[in-house]
Formats: C-alpha cells, structure tokens, sequence
C-alpha cells in the first residue's frame, strides 16, 4: 500500500485533471471536483463517484442549482496501488470514468471502452 497525505493525494488529482484533453473537460459545466478520504461506507474497492443528473438525463438544468460533484476517494487508491505511477494511472482512469459519467456514459459502455 502506498502512503500519501491528503495534500498531496489532492495536488497528484489535480494534476491528473490537467492533463486530461481539453474537449474531455471544457464541456464540464456546473460540476466541482472533490477529494475524500473514504466513500461513505468505509469501503476501499470504489474509488470514486460521480453525483448528479448526467447530461443525457437533463430536461432543465438552470441558474441556482447545486453544481454535480466527482468524488476521488484517496484512501481506495493508495490501498490498490504500489507506487505513484501507478496511482497517476489510476487517478487518471477514475477522472475519465467519472467524467464520461457526467456526459451519460454508463458502466457497460466504459467497459466496452476499457475504462471501467
């Protein structure tokens, strides 16, 4: 297991999120990037978690609402992972699988793409 504080896990996200292409994040509207220790049930087998209403699903969206949020679990990602490269593959693999979230791609789809 890979040991790694919270600020540091959190600028190694950030990062990753910058590297992503730019047609991959410049259509993310309204969504706010967060990183906790853990998903709510403690577990370490999820590393992260889109919340929100995909784009696909939308029939209104406008001012005032509540901005979706991705989630990347820290402490499930330095469980799996035995070095930092690795877990830049990782952090990079859970970005790219929440995001697709956001634009309405599900789990089958990320599969048959190999993100999942």
């Amino acid at each position: 297991m890979l040991q790694m504080d919270a600020d540091v896990f959190e600028a190694l996200v950030i990062d990753e999120l910058d590297r992503l292409p730019d047609d991959m994040v410049d259509g993310l509207e309204n969504v706010v990037f967060v990183v906790e220790d853990r998903p709510e049930d403690g577990s370490l087998d999820l590393f992260g978690l889109y919340e929100g209403w995909a784009l696909t699903e939308r029939d209104r969206y406008g001012v005032g609402e509540l901005p979706d949020r991705i989630i990347v679990y820290r402490a499930p990602h330095l469980h799996a992972c035995a070095d930092e490269d690795e877990l830049r593959d990782e952090v990079h693999t859970t970005l790219v699988h929440e995001i697709a979230h956001f634009y309405g791609i599900d789990d089958a789809r990320l599969h048959e793409l190999g993100w999942a």
